[in-house]
C-alpha cells in the first residue's frame, strides 16, 4: 500500500500534514519513507529504523541521517521480541543512550502489560529520551477489567518526556473492526487526564487502521472524542503535540 492511496482519505479529514513512522525492522523500510516523503510535501517527518539493539550500527545509521531534517526518531518493533523486557537488555540500553544523545525521539510500541510497565524504569535510566506510547499501549477496549493498564499508564505518564498516541484503538475483545466511539471513550479520557493535551497525540495507524474499518471510519469513530476538548486542546491532539514532540522543521508546516 502506497501513501497516493491514503492521501484522498487525508483530504476528506482535513489532516494537511502527516509522519510516517517504522512498519518492519530493517532499511529498506525507512529508504520508501524517505522516497516517499521526497515525493509527497504532506509527509512532514520520519521515525525511522535503527538497529538499537546493535548500538554502533545504529549510531552509524543515525549519522547518515544528517542533513535530513525529516528524520525526527527511531522505531523498532519490541512487540516482536521474545522477551518482553527486551528494551532493558545492557546492549539495547547502550542503543537507547546513542538516541538520546542524538536528540531523537523513541516510538514505543507497548502492547503488552509488560512493556506499559517498563516506560518507568526507561524515564529512570534514559532522562533525556522522550518517548511516546503508541497506541496508548493498547488498553483493554471491550473488556471489563480495566487494571492493569490503567494504574500502569499514569504511573507511565509522570515523567514529563513521556507522551502518548490515540491510535490503534481496536476492540481487545473480538475483531479489530468491532469498536466503537464509546468503547474507546474511558480510556481516550483517562489518557487524556494523565497525560494532558500537551502529551498526547492523534495516529491514524494507516495502512493497520484498513483491518479496523479503515482510514475515514477511525478518524470518525476518534472525532467526536476530540471535539469534546476545546479548541486550544483539540489543536494540541490533531497536530501541535506532535509537531513539539517530534521537533517537526517548522518550515514544513507553517507553524
Amino acid at each position: 500500500m502506497t501513501l497516493d492511496q491514503l492521501i484522498p482519505e487525508l483530504r476528506d479529514a482535513g489532516v494537511d500534514y502527516t509522519v510516517q513512522v517504522q512498519s518492519a525492522d530493517n532499511f529498506d523500510d525507512t529508504r520508501l519513507m524517505v522516497e516517499s516523503a521526497a515525493a509527497n510535501e504532506q509527509v512532514a517527518a520520519i521515525v525511522g529504523y535503527a538497529p538499537i539493539d546493535r548500538p554502533e550500527q545504529a549510531a552509524r545509521t543515525i549519522e547518515s541521517w544528517q542533513g535530513d531534517t525529516r528524520v525526527v526518531g527511531v522505531r523498532t518493533l519490541i512487540h516482536n521480541q521474545e522477551d518482553p523486557e527486551w528494551l532493558l537488555r545492557p546492549n539495547v540500553a547502550e542503543g537507547l543512550t546513542v538516541l538520546e544523545r542524538a536528540g531523537l525521539t523513541f516510538d514505543v510500541v507497548a502492547v503488552l502489560p509488560e512493556h506499559l510497565a517498563l516506560i518507568p524504569e526507561l524515564s529512570r535510566r534514559h532522562p533525556q529520551l522522550r518517548m511516546v506510547i503508541d497506541h496508548l499501549a493498547k488498553p483493554p477496549i471491550g473488556l471489563e477489567e480495566r487494571e492493569p493498564w490503567w494504574s500502569a499508564i499514569a504511573t507511565a505518564a509522570e515523567n514529563p518526556n513521556v507522551y502518548a498516541k490515540v491510535s490503534g484503538l481496536y476492540s481487545a475483545a473480538g475483531a479489530p473492526q468491532q469498536w466503537t466511539t464509546e468503547f474507546v471513550r474511558p480510556f481516550f479520557e483517562r489518557a487524556l487526564d494523565v497525560f494532558g493535551p500537551a502529551r498526547l497525540m492523534y495516529g491514524g495507524d494507516w495502512p493497520i487502521s484498513v483491518l479496523a474499518g479503515g482510514y475515514t471510519r477511525v478518524w470518525q469513530g476518534l472525532q467526536p472524542l476530540f471535539d469534546s476538548v476545546d479548541a486550544a486542546d483539540r489543536e494540541k491532539l490533531l497536530g501541535r503535540t506532535a509537531a513539539e514532540f517530534y521537533g517537526i522543521d517548522p518550515a514544513r508546516i507553517g507553524y
